[in-house]
């Protein structure tokens, strides 16, 4: 009797910790529909975007003002790649999510989930596609 009861309690503390993992380091994200069709977003629904700058593999080229207006992407320390999403070290050393080698953004003139403001910005800002 103690033994099974042990065993329970082993397979029920076992369950927990793995719970308590799932995620751990993985980016908060959807898909999300929009005018433009399906494209990746925040947990919130804000559309996210790539930029044809970033052109050195795990680097992001949207400094300083730039990362003002175009917020990136952040990742936990922690972040772990996974499928086609990525971590990439920014130059302050902050890390950002990246999909198919691509960093991603948010655009700070979207106000509204679903919103794709920022699609063709200067010619160099894409809504990203999942």
């Amino acid at each position: 009797m103690f033994t099974s009861v042990k065993i329970l309690i082993a397979a029920a503390a076992a369950a927990a910790l793995l719970a308590g993992c799932a995620g751990v380091g993985q980016p908060e994200h959807k898909v999300a529909d929009t005018s433009l069709g399906k494209v990746l977003a925040t947990k919130d629904g804000m559309t996210l975007y790539t930029f044809d700058n970033d052109k050195e593999a795990g680097k992001s080229a949207c400094n300083g003002p730039c990362a003002t207006n175009w917020p990136p992407l952040m990742a936990k320390a922690d972040a772990e790649a996974t499928g086609k999403w990525t971590v990439i070290t920014r130059n302050d050393g902050a890390k950002q999510w990246a999909y198919g080698g691509k960093p991603l953004y948010a655009w700070i003139r979207d106000q509204k989930a679903g919103d794709t403001t920022g699609e063709g910005f200067n010619n160099v800002w894409k809504v990203a596609r999942p």
